[in-house]
């Protein structure tokens, strides 16, 4: 797949191959992004939710009044669920949300979901992000040549403090590392915006891993079909 390069001043600035392993699947599975997503969002919550229990209520546990004669209903300890500021039938506690996904299945999963940007025709590649001093104005003004609107930027090894600086004043714009990129982000965002930095960085991150993922499922069917040819 070849993606023209452009300037954050919208001009041509050649072109680039992506890999087809990695940014041409066709067929993007839903339900491995599904996963993805939640398990990055498992791994966010803090989990820290805690309820008092019948126990733990700090109110007397003496019979609220006697058995009898009073016309109401028989209660015992105040402390019971059903009164107000009485303790948890089921009370919530302390848990720790994530679970586990195997690397593997993880890198397939950003490659799926860089697919998918891709297929949508929703990649956009960059020669290098950088503003002058720094401002906002210029950054916004970037953006509107290049007609972004809620876009998440892969800068490269490290972001630009200038960048940084100026994109953070602007919603629904993300600049992120390479080591920043992610599913979740990559989903929620209309456009990535890629440096050319940033694509040889993620066609490092999976060489000769993306071939070898995409190979395992034809040996395995190519030996079910030998067994059944000799099992015939």
């Amino acid at each position: 797949m070849k993606l023209n390069i452009q300037t954050l001043d919208a001009k041509a600035a050649g072109s680039i191959d992506l890999d087809d392993a990695i940014f041409g699947i066709k067929e993007v599975r839903a339900d491995i992004l599904q996963r993805m997503v939640k398990y990055q969002l498992a791994k966010r919550r803090a989990g820290t939710h805690k309820t008092q229990s019948r126990g733990e209520v700090s109110v007397t546990h003496s019979k609220l009044y006697k058995q009898k004669g009073t016309g109401q209903a028989r209660h015992g300890a105040k402390n019971a669920p059903i009164f107000r500021g009485g303790g948890h039938a089921h009370n919530r506690l302390p848990r720790d949300y994530t679970h586990d996904l195997t690397k593997k299945f993880r890198a397939l999963a950003l490659r799926h979901a860089l697919s998918a940007k891709a297929n949508a025709g929703d990649i956009v590649v960059i020669d290098a992000l950088t503003v002058k001093d720094g401002k906002t104005s210029a950054l916004k003004k970037s953006l509107s040549n290049l007609k972004l609107e809620k876009a998440l930027f892969i800068a490269g090894a490290e972001v630009d403090a200038g960048v940084a600086r100026a994109a953070r004043n602007i919603p629904y714009i993300d600049v992120l590392p390479n080591a920043g990129l992610n599913v979740y982000d990559i989903l929620r965002a209309e456009k990535l915006v890629l440096t050319q930095d940033a694509v040889n960085a993620i066609h490092e991150r999976f060489k000769d891993k993306a071939g070898k993922a995409e190979a395992a499922p034809k040996n395995r069917a190519a030996k079910k079909t030998e067994a059944e040819g000799a099992a015939a």
